[in-house]
This record gives C-alpha cells, sequence and structure tokens, in this order.
C-alpha cells in the first residue's frame, strides 16, 4: 500500500536499510540453529563489517537513538522511510524485552528442547519480518506486520 506519496528509488533504499538493526540484533537467538545447520553460517557473510561495528560496546544502542531522533521524529524525511525506520526500532525492543525475559522465564531449565525451540521461533520470526519488511520497501510498499504497524502508524504521523 502506497500511500502520502510515491516513492523514489533512494527513498526505497533508505527506507530498507534500518532493518539491519533488529537483523543484527537477532543472531544469538540463532545459535542453536546454526550449530544444527552449519550452512547457513554463509547468509551472514554479508553482515560481518556491521556485526564487527556492532560488536563495539554501545554502539547498537548509540544506533538506535540516531535513528529514532534523526529520522522518525524528522518531519522532513520521507513517511515511507520514517515508518520503516520506526518498525525496525520497535522489532529490535522486541528482540530487547525477549533478551531481558527469557533467562528470567527459562531460569533452571537448562537447554532443552523448549530453549531450543523458543530461540528459533524468535530467530526465524524476526528473519522473516526483516526480509518481508525489506523486500516490501524496496518494492515501495508499506510492509504491514499485524500489531505492530499499528503500533507504528501511532507513532509516526
Amino acid at each position: 500500500m502506497t500511500w502520502r506519496g510515491s516513492t523514489s528509488v533512494k527513498d526505497r533504499i533508505f527506507a530498507s536499510l534500518p532493518y539491519l538493526l533488529p537483523l543484527v540484533s537477532v543472531l544469538p537467538f540463532g545459535t542453536f540453529l546454526f550449530r544444527q545447520f552449519p550452512a547457513i553460517t554463509v547468509l551472514l557473510i554479508p553482515l560481518q563489517p556491521i556485526i564487527a561495528i556492532y560488536s563495539l560496546p554501545f554502539v547498537g544502542l548509540a544506533v538506535f537513538f540516531l535513528l529514532f531522533l534523526l529520522v522518525v521524529r524528522n518531519e522532513n524525511i520521507a513517511h515511507f522511510i520514517r515508518f520503516n525506520a520506526m518498525q525496525a526500532i520497535l522489532l529490535d525492543i522486541l528482540l530487547v524485552l525477549f533478551n531481558l525475559l527469557l533467562p528470567i522465564l527459562l531460569r533452571g531449565l537448562g537447554v532443552n528442547l523448549l530453549t531450543e525451540t523458543l530461540f528459533n521461533i524468535i530467530f526465524l520470526g524476526t528473519v522473516t519480518a526483516c526480509v518481508y519488511s525489506v523486500v516490501q520497501s524496496l518494492l515501495g510498499r508499506y510492509a504491514e506486520i499485524p500489531t505492530l504497524s499499528e503500533a507504528v502508524y501511532t507513532q509516526v504521523r
């Protein structure tokens, strides 16, 4: 759905870039999947420079705040870019919440089938949402993810 005007190729590319934030943040959840299927790690090769940058302390947090303050809240930037930046930020916030809650919820269970399944679901769900959103952005469409997109629409005017 393209409303609020048409999008240029430059806008489409800039709208897909913020999805690198949740894509890099979800990698720790993929450890069990990477151990079971080592061939998947080949897909991470293009992300290696970004992973190296994100491994520095507080870089992820700085990118998060820069995206929010300089892109989402800037009315001079196209709505399409701001929408996608906010959606990527909300995906990242969900991952931070999972990072905080899972050790508490899974305390005492150790590594078992439930833990591995939960981590794989979070990893695959986030990667799927990011890939879907990037493809939709590159096509010039708004990526409609139920509930998440509604929250984005309330934040981005």
